[in-house]
């Protein structure tokens, strides 16, 4: 961000990424333009796959079966939260046996993580597990490269979910001590719906939980400018939509336009990402993703967005170096007045305004509201470092934990 008057400053050189995308946005957008994103791949094949909670509560099966007819050839209903990987196993074989030939994803998160394996294994050779990142004992973990051609993908998101247009994949697997991790960027979707009436139909609860997380993402990225012009741009675009949208989520619940707001914002910090972005919210105001990963690992009742508000605040509080500017910034981004107060202290500001913010929106600010007890946080802190996204951010497994430790029991 630039002050008035100012020429905003640039590296001589960067790098910007893409893939072939559509994005189709507001209301009534399946029913008018999902058969023609079907034909353009020539698909006669589609093959849906959802949550049971999208077939017993929501009309986006029939509608989309409505939209295209004899081109729909199946529906997997049984994607189970967190994209296990016995529900992922049954979709695989239930689209193979349906020749799939197009994916097509309703849902959540969940959902969407999960169509990007089932593509993985109906394209790959070999075992999952072999193909899956791997953790060597002593080393770097090691992510296989999946050459196959993909089938191609549409994505019809019913929250604001970084999930939506991303190239990972994990899956929960009781019988591991890590999620089964994969990452190829040929999972992207050829396309992206997001469909006012397949928004509103999610709980308010659970868009809340999901909205929190692309929030806390935008309070991050609001005091780490850019260094390349295009990932400034879609940073600011995605603070300027998400953050006033999150704020006025709990006095309007039911908004299309907000729930939409949200969901452009989540794709614009995925793509800002694409192209440079530091991944995660690194930094002062960033949280702490492998903490709030690993608490909602550890029990599945509680949700990304859950975990995410219930330590940002605190790992705020105990970052040991904050960036003058970061801290002006991302106070100016709240609206908390800062004016003369030293970079510590607007840090703290910026903290009790976001514990105030997720208090308002009924979301928790203590580990103790989870349910989560003191005999529980070494636990939590071990897993830590068994998540591939999060370990370039620290030197050892033991500083991790160590450090992830501290933050449990501050935020407890």
């Amino acid at each position: 961000m630039t002050g008035a008057g100012t020429e905003p400053r640039f590296a001589a050189s960067f790098r910007a990424a893409g893939y072939a995308w559509r994005l189709f946005c507001g209301p009534g957008v399946l029913d008018k333009d999902l058969r023609g994103a079907v034909a353009r791949h020539g698909a006669r094949r589609a093959f849906l796959l959802c949550s049971p909670s999208i077939t017993r509560t929501t009309t986006l099966v029939r509608r989309v079966s409505a939209a295209l007819g004899d081109s729909l050839a199946g529906t997997f209903d049984g994607i189970e939260n967190d994209s296990t990987w016995s529900s992922v196993r049954a979709a695989t074989e239930a689209a193979r046996a349906a020749g799939a030939d197009l994916l097509i994803a309703v849902g959540g998160g969940s959902v969407l993580v999960a169509v990007r394996a089932v593509a993985i294994f109906l394209a790959e050779q070999g075992s999952p597990f072999d193909l899956m990142t791997q953790y060597p004992a002593d080393g770097k973990p090691v992510s296989p490269r999946l050459e196959a051609p993909k089938l191609p993908i549409i994505n019809i998101p019913t929250t604001p979910t970084s999930a939506m247009n991303r190239a990972g994949t994990g899956l929960k697997n009781p019988e591991l001590d890590h999620r089964m991790e994969y990452f190829d960027p040929k999972t992207r979707p050829q396309a992206i719906f997001l469909d006012d009436e397949a928004l509103l139909g999610t709980p308010f609860p659970v868009y809340r939980s999901t909205a929190t997380t692309v929030f806390a993402g935008l309070v991050a990225s609001a005091g780490t400018p850019a260094d390349n012009p295009l990932v400034e741009a879609d940073v600011q675009q995605a603070i300027r939509l998400g953050i006033p949208a999150y704020l006025q989520l709990r006095d309007m619940p039911h908004d299309p336009t907000l729930r939409r707001h949200l969901c452009l914002a989540a794709f614009l910090q995925n793509r800002a990402e694409d192209d440079g972005r530091p991944l995660l919210g690194q930094g002062a105001f960033g949280g702490n993703y492998a903490v709030s990963t690993a608490l909602h690992l550890v029990d599945s009742r509680i949700g990304q967005g859950e975990a995410t508000s219930a330590v940002h605040a605190h790992a705020i509080r105990l970052a040991e170096r904050v960036d003058p500017a970061a801290a002006r910034l991302t106070a100016n981004a709240l609206d908390v007045p800062h004016g003369s107060l030293s970079t510590d202290k607007t840090a703290h500001a910026v903290a009790d305004r976001l514990e105030a913010v997720y208090r308002a929106i009924g979301m928790p600010v203590r580990l103790r509201e989870l349910g989560i007890t003191t005999q529980q946080l070494p636990r939590i802190a071990a897993e830590t470092v068994k998540n591939f996204n999060a370990r370039s951010t620290f030197v050892s497994p033991q500083a991790r934990i160590a450090q992830s430790l501290r933050l449990l029991e501050s935020a407890w």
